[in-house]
């Protein structure tokens, strides 16, 4: 019963979201099949946690769409998910409510997730409201300013957005295990914030020190793209297998690692 609502209801999410352009037809079939395991596995208290997610960082990629258009231009991704984005953002998601259900030991478990969705939530608003800050950011590891859209720069708006972000999947997950268990978990919020915050600056920092970067040479702007202005860019830093989903994986491994560091 549980894996048919699961399937169900995130069919109907997942339909609406393919609607709005918010998911191409693979990342449709991984985020439909992501959902309805998550929900079997788990119940309200994990997959509200991950609709959370998804549905704001929908609505924000939409949001000043023509504001962003320009910087949203560099990076690999659009605001259109893939498979591979969905899994980057929820695959350790499953691994944590999976661990819980085949080997006890949920409240760890439980902390872990918070940490992997407060990570990848967190990222998303800081670069989906970050973008829109009208002074250049800084990067995260010198201090320096740097151009919009350049890997590894954070501005004090999107570090606003991270926190927010980390914060309302935590205040949401004490929300969430007060329905089921009426048992307030303050701590939640307290792992939200950190493990939410703690993800969206090693992406940041992973970003500037490990992901591939590419220069184009017709607009002399820094991408994440193999091409842009219709031209093939040239490699100016990084390793191959750190791809943009790389850094996803690895940042919301240290959202997890530091929440549960914080139970």
């Amino acid at each position: 019963m549980d894996f048919l609502i699961g399937c169900i209801c995130s069919l109907f999410i997942v339909g609406a979201a393919y609607a709005k352009r918010s998911l191409s037809v693979s990342g449709a079939v991984a985020a439909a099949l992501l959902g309805t395991l998550i929900y079997a596995l788990g119940d309200i208290r994990w997959y509200g946690l991950l609709l959370a997610f998804f549905i704001s960082s929908s609505l924000l990629s939409h949001r000043k769409k023509e504001a962003k258009k320009g910087i949203e231009d560099l990076f690999a991704k659009t605001g259109t998910r893939d498979w591979l984005q969905v899994v980057a953002n929820g695959g350790l998601g499953l691994v944590a409510v999976a661990g819980a259900f085949f080997l006890g030991g949920a409240y760890g478990w439980y902390m872990f997730y918070i940490g992997v969705i407060a990570a990848v939530t967190s990222d998303t608003w800081a670069t989906e409201i970050g973008v829109l800050s009208r002074g250049k950011p800084r990067h995260v590891l010198t201090g320096r300013r740097v151009e919009p859209g350049i890997s590894g720069g954070v501005s004090s708006l999107g570090l606003l957005a991270s926190l927010a972000g980390g914060l309302f999947i935590g205040s949401l997950a004490t929300l969430l295990v007060w329905l089921i268990q009426k048992e307030w978990i303050f701590s939640y919020i307290a792992a939200g914030a950190c493990g939410g915050m703690a993800g969206s600056l090693a992406d940041s920092a992973i970003g500037a020190v490990w992901q591939r970067m590419y220069y184009c040479e017709v607009c002399g702007k820094e991408t994440e793209r193999t091409e842009h202005c219709s031209q093939p860019t040239r490699v100016i830093k990084g390793y191959a297998w750190c791809t943009n989903d790389m850094v996803n994986i690895l940042s919301s491994l240290v959202g997890g690692a530091i929440a549960v560091w914080w139970s």
